[in-house]
């Protein structure tokens, strides 16, 4: 069997991709490198792997698909709903579709941690987020915008969760 390189291919190709490749941009201040991609799997899920800076990360929203996280180094802090926990390497969190979250790093060193998305709907997203949110703070307004487009509802900070 040959090994293939991350590129976008049609769904059911076997594919590896190593550690220094996949598409990398910077989303809100996180890092995030795709590892599949929602092409590859027919729009069935996507995974990426993320870098979160201390205190980066989105602002609240909630979306219509499930997300996983694990993370694999250091701690995130998440909000879900009216909570906030932290959860740190090792961890698995499950948020179903729904469900209001964010999170951001809390660790010194920026912490790993895996995104899965089902179905895949947050590459779009992270694709428009890079090209228009170019200066934080000041391109922070645009988010909500975006993520209309994208099917997300962002929140402002402390603001009650819309019926």
């Amino acid at each position: 069997m040959s090994e293939a390189t991350a590129s976008m291919t049609k769904s059911g190709t076997a594919e590896i991709v190593r550690s220094n490749d996949g598409e990398q941009m910077s989303v809100l201040g996180v890092g995030v490198r795709f590892l599949c991609h929602a092409a590859q799997t027919g729009q069935a899920w996507s995974l990426m792997e993320t870098k979160v800076p201390k205190d980066a990360g989105p602002p609240p929203h909630d979306h219509p698909w499930d997300e996983a996280y694990y993370v694999v180094d250091g701690e995130v802090s998440f909000g879900l709903d009216d909570r906030t926990l932290v959860v740190g390497a090792g961890d698995f969190l499950y948020v179903p579709a729904g469900t209001l979250h964010g999170f951001c790093g809390a660790s010194e060193r920026p912490a790993r941690m895996l995104i899965f998305d089902a179905p895949a709907h947050a590459e779009g997203f992270f694709r428009d987020a890079e090209r228009e949110v170019r200066e934080m703070p000041r391109d922070l307004a645009k988010v909500p915008g975006i993520g209309s487009r994208h099917r997300i509802r962002f929140m402002p900070p402390g603001a009650p969760r819309p019926a």
